[in-house]
């Protein structure tokens, strides 16, 4: 069960770097951003509603049935405390997350502008 929470954890860290990295790596590349466009809004769905993550409830689930002692609270603030923002209260992390999820979406609305207006031409 160790295997399952560390592969559940490396999974999640995939995740988080796919939604906050993923507008870089989807340029012309249609089926990327078909699914990084869900992924940022699930992102913001998590961060501001009062659902936890499955990903976290997964990785919680493996550490008990591993007896490992489970953390609670939200993966992301989990990590974040413990690297590099370990001062910042839980809503700064909340918008800070929000933040990079939105500026994501307006890198796509920015690149369906500009194919738009080129559309036009």
């Amino acid at each position: 069960m160790v295997v399952a929470a560390i592969l559940v954890l490396c999974v999640h860290l995939a995740w988080i770097a796919f939604v906050i990295f993923g507008a870089l790596f989807t340029r012309g590349r249609p089926l990327w951003t078909a699914l990084h466009i869900p992924a940022l809004l699930w992102g913001i769905i998590v961060e501001i509603g009062p659902w936890p993550c499955p990903l976290t409830l997964a990785e919680q689930y493996f550490e008990v049935r591993a007896g490992l002692a489970a953390y609670q609270g939200s993966f992301v603030l989990r990590c974040l405390d413990a690297t590099a923002y370990p001062n910042l209260p839980a809503l700064a992390v909340t918008l800070a997350g929000v933040a990079v999820c939105v500026f994501n979406l307006a890198v796509y609305a920015r690149r369906l502008r500009n194919r738009m207006r080129s559309a036009r031409r």
